[in-house]
């Protein structure tokens, strides 16, 4: 009986021991999540979600700002402005007024054709 008793408390005190662990764990059991570090992503993909084929590229810098590298007026890499290393990949059309797709000079009034679903990648500097 005695150790019946001590099973039971054994088995009691584990189970009350793993209830703050599974806390923090991810409901597919993948370790500890970060609540501020997630919320903080979900800030920044409903934030680069609001950026939509047919606003123009002056709409672009409310929440992104101009990546360094090689790019073309027709097709430009930009940046999350509070992070670099969060990027997406922007196709546009020359606006009306300049129908010349090969000119280099960027109108701020070009149409977003088509923005990348954002991803991660290290900072291209000139």
């Amino acid at each position: 009986m005695r150790k019946l008793i001590w099973t039971i408390l054994a088995v009691l005190a584990m189970t009350v021991a793993g209830f703050p662990a599974q806390e923090v764990i991810d409901a597919r059991g993948r370790g500890p999540i970060d609540q501020e570090h997630t919320n903080w992503i979900d800030h920044v993909m409903r934030s680069i979600s609001t950026i939509k084929p047919g606003m123009t590229r002056k709409d672009l810098f409310t929440v992104l700002n101009e990546e360094g590298g090689i790019s073309f007026r027709t097709r430009k890499t930009y940046v999350y402005k509070h992070c670099p290393y969060i990027k997406v990949d922007v196709e546009f059309a020359p606006a009306d007024e300049d129908r010349n797709p090969d000119a280099v000079t960027e109108n701020p009034e070009d149409k977003i054709l088509k923005i990348s679903r954002p991803y991660l990648e290290y900072s291209h500097m000139d």
